[in-house]
């Protein structure tokens, strides 16, 4: 097997490359964002416009999409362009990767959606021009999702939705929330989900901040009191939307980006061993610290082997399932991993946060312990993704 890249594959590399070094803020390090499974996304209140005003950038030069349909504003490109890209830009922790509407809202549309909303919604996901939030969990349906209780009742051409979500990642910056709320309370619980396109501004929507360990505002909870959504904006069949969240989590599970981002990170760490000392020697003459980073470095290989794997199926027309469970458990407990190393190694000086002239790398690490935390929660569970692992891929019974 030719694990290397075609000359044409890595002169686009290097297109991504001299576009960011061009086009990304003087002095841009990412931090006090994240890079998760789609890319880079804000923490920081006063990043957000730098993210949507990079996202339009990428728009205009058909990035952000690339491998969509022409049809829907793509370019058609191969799913490893689309990997070298989204590689490139984590590694850079670049702003404008985090949109939930090319992550999973788009393809789901495109796979099915009527046409009506493939004309009307993609076009404008592919231009940035308006920004989804995900409206799945509920305080008591998180990784038994299926458990979801927000209702939507049929009103004449609306449906009229109550109910709580909590997570819902951007909320508050959101044009609109792409919903699951339960059409049939009478249907066994994974058959009478629908999933919505809901209006942010609609009447009795309330949005109220969630404050994570890390001190930002990323997250909401999210009220719909009456809400009244036109029935167009219900996407596919009715009942049937299990089905699709299923669908939009596997686009959401399959990124390299996680990796990418380590792989900097870990860069980040090499360097702060090298030059800082003690007892008069840099802390890479100890060989137990050498020997640690060594380890990470392979697990980070490992990791973007997966990742390039769930590539190549996407490239032959194959939908990634356990493949794409496998990176999001490898991914969100390297993370875990990577942090606690580079905590132990910077010692009490490593717990210092952001703004503090003594904290190491900026507060880098003690962001990413604190933030890693819910990577092992969001997007599913590590549990879910064994038990997929376990049940879909090795044949083991429940």
């Amino acid at each position: 097997m030719d694990f290397r890249f075609t000359e044409a594959q890595e002169g686009f590399r290097q297109q991504v490359r001299q576009f960011l070094d061009k086009e990304l803020p003087p002095g841009w390090t990412g931090l006090g964002g994240w890079v998760g499974f789609g890319g880079w996304s804000p923490q920081r209140e006063e990043d957000y416009p730098i993210h949507r005003a990079f996202e339009r950038k990428l728009a205009e030069k058909g990035w952000l999409t690339m491998a969509w349909p022409k049809e829907y504003g793509g370019q058609e490109r191969s799913h490893i362009e689309q990997l070298i890209y989204t590689e490139e830009m984590s590694y850079r922790r670049a702003p404008g990767m985090g949109s939930m509407g090319v992550a999973w809202v788009g393809p789901t549309i495109m796979l099915y959606g009527d046409e009506e909303q493939k004309r009307g919604w993609v076009p404008k996901i592919a231009k940035a021009e308006v920004e989804f939030s995900t409206g799945y969990s509920e305080p008591n349906a998180g990784s038994d999702l299926a458990s979801l209780q927000a209702r939507a009742i049929e009103d004449g051409d609306d449906f009229i939705i109550n109910g709580q979500k909590v997570w819902t990642s951007g909320g508050h910056h959101s044009d609109y929330c792409w919903l699951a709320a339960r059409t049939d309370p009478t249907a066994p619980k994974h058959r009478g989900i629908s999933v919505f396109i809901v209006d942010m501004k609609s009447p009795g929507i309330t949005v109220r901040p969630l404050i994570d360990m890390t001190g930002f505002h990323h997250f909401n909870e999210l009220y719909l009191d009456d809400v009244r959504v036109p029935k167009r904006n219900l996407v596919g069949q009715k009942n049937q939307g299990w089905y699709y969240l299923v669908m939009a989590l596997a686009f959401e599970r399959s990124g390299i980006g996680i990796f990418a981002a380590a792989g900097r990170s870990l860069e980040d760490l090499v360097q702060y061993v090298q030059e800082t000392k003690h007892n008069g020697k840099p802390l890479a003459a100890d060989a137990i610290i050498r020997h640690k980073l060594a380890e990470l470095a392979v697990e980070i290989e490992v990791g973007r082997t997966l990742a390039y794997r769930i590539a190549w199926m996407q490239n032959r027309g194959q939908v990634p399932n356990v493949e794409a469970s496998m990176s999001k458990l490898y991914g969100s407990e390297l993370n875990q991993r990577l942090a606690r190393a580079a905590l132990g190694i910077m010692r009490l000086y490593g717990q210092l946060h952001m703004g503090s002239k003594w904290a190491p790398l900026e507060g880098e690490f003690v962001l990413m312990s604190l933030r890693s935390v819910g990577n092992t929660i969001e997007q599913g569970t590590s549990e879910i993704q064994r038990n997929i692992i376990a049940q879909r891929g090795l044949g083991l019974p429940r």
